[in-house]
């Protein structure tokens, strides 16, 4: 990859990741704190996984404003406070329930996090002026043979039916094997 483009993209921006606590959030909360953000809001509602990327991060580069929260993505109003506080200029939306079998025998929290969850953060990013929304998606949502698949699906619809409302790009990305 182009790393002097990637690093125009990120260079002294305000970003958010939510699920930062998971194996791609957390990943990502990585790689982009190298690049030389302004700052890393870094969310997700698991309290033990959001301490540790958080002091991981500080730790190896001490000079970023890493910022922790724990929040729920389908908590509407306290998405708007944090967006209304942080004024994200790129979000990288990893928070998903993705394990295909525990989805399949739980439809209604894959619908819950992976759909309305995206939806909520999705609105609140057009309200607060985000430049770029990236929704990071996964290779079972083509042709969706699985619960998983079909919301992460349902998922980046929503983003494509965002695009174009105002200045707010929505980009979908999809990852193998999540």
């Amino acid at each position: 990859f182009d790393e002097t483009e990637l690093s125009n993209f990120l260079n002294q921006k305000r970003i958010l990741i939510t699920g930062a606590a998971g194996s791609i959030g957390s990943e990502l909360s990585r790689q982009i704190a190298g690049f030389n953000p302004f700052s890393l809001l870094l969310l997700d509602q698991d309290e033990t996984g959001i301490f540790n990327i958080s002091e991981e991060l500080k730790d190896r580069f001490p000079k970023l404003a890493v910022l922790p929260r724990v929040a729920d993505i389908l908590d509407g109003k306290k998405m708007e406070q944090i967006f209304s506080a942080f004024l994200p200029q790129v979000v990288f939306h990893a928070a998903a329930y993705k394990h295909v079998p525990l989805m399949a025998n739980n439809p209604d929290e894959a619908v819950k996090n992976n759909i309305l969850g995206t939806e909520v953060l999705a609105k609140t990013a057009l309200r607060c002026g985000t430049e770029k929304f990236i929704f990071i998606s996964t290779d079972k949502a083509i042709k969706p043979a699985s619960v998983m698949g079909a919301t992460k699906r349902i998922g980046e619809m929503i983003c494509q039916l965002c695009n174009g409302i105002n200045q707010t790009k929505f980009i979908s990305v999809r990852f193998g094997n999540v």
